[in-house]
């Protein structure tokens, strides 16, 4: 699993902030983030949304009003969220949920480039998988 990085920053507080939808967590480092769950959700680790090497990247749309319902940790390194999409696949590591509050910005505009470039709205329904399968049992 990616994400420990020997002396890099660890959580020293997680709140789940239902109403304006983002994760605030404070960092040993000082640093203190507020990441939309929509962030979380279109950026998960999972293969699921990652796919199974470069360029097999799922582009997720829809997901601006989705929640975390549960937050579950794992072991001392990351955490394992709940989506109300249903989607609970993704391990957040410390390193993971750092860089994703750094740059935050940067991959929210990443995110709306490869919606527009595929013709798609950031509000539009996920396609229905037609039964496709990545080839894991679940």
């Amino acid at each position: 699993m990616a994400g420990l990085t020997t002396g890099a920053p660890t959580p020293e507080a997680l709140t789940l902030h239902g109403q304006s939808r983002a994760l605030e967590i404070s960092f040993s480092d000082g640093q203190t983030f507020r990441i939309p769950f929509e962030l979380m959700r279109v950026y998960s680790p999972s293969a699921e949304v990652q796919g199974h090497g470069p360029g097999q990247e799922v582009l997720q749309s829809g997901k601006r009003e989705v929640d975390i319902v549960e937050l579950v940790q794992v072991g001392n390194y990351a955490v394992q969220p709940t989506f109300s999409d249903g989607h609970n696949s993704g391990i957040f590591s410390w390193d993971y949920l750092y860089h994703l509050g750094a740059e935050q910005d940067q991959l929210l505009a990443q995110y709306k480039e490869r919606l527009q470039a595929a013709g798609v709205q950031r509000d539009d329904p996920m396609p229905v998988a037609g039964g496709a399968s990545c080839g894991h049992s679940h």
